[in-house]
């Protein structure tokens, strides 16, 4: 599979731990970073966070519809698709969600990512 190219001009680095912005709907935290044709996302949803619960009501979108592509660092997430589909994802493991879902933290462990896509869109009031 051909891959678009994509091109870095400047090396510039930026700690999550100081993001450029932080959205935190009910159980979430997503720390925003954004480097020069970039924005990555560092996401951390305790246990107990349910997508249609904690972040819907800010979208106002009856399931998600941002696509994802990230990396668990830690915990399990369960991502179900509008048709059914049903995936888990645990630490670990990379990953592409496409719109059209709700998902939950599995367990008493947070679930933290780093998303690559999605960061710009996630969790953004309607």
């Amino acid at each position: 599979m051909a891959e678009a190219a994509m091109n870095v001009t400047k090396l510039e680095s930026k700690s999550h731990n100081n993001p450029d912005e932080v959205r935190s709907p009910a159980k979430t935290r997503v720390e925003i970073v954004r480097l020069p044709g970039f924005t990555l996302g560092r996401m951390n949803m305790e246990p107990g966070w349910r997508w249609s619960e904690c972040v819907k009501p800010v979208v106002k979108t009856e399931s998600c519809q941002v696509s994802h592509v990230g990396y668990c660092v830690s915990g399990t997430i369960t991502v179900r698709m509008d048709d059914g589909t049903q995936k888990t994802i645990e630490a670990g493991t990379s990953y592409t969600i496409p719109p059209g879902h709700d998902a939950w933290v599995e367990g008493n462990q947070p679930f933290q990512c780093i998303e690559v896509l999605s960061a710009e869109q996630y969790a953004k009031p309607a």
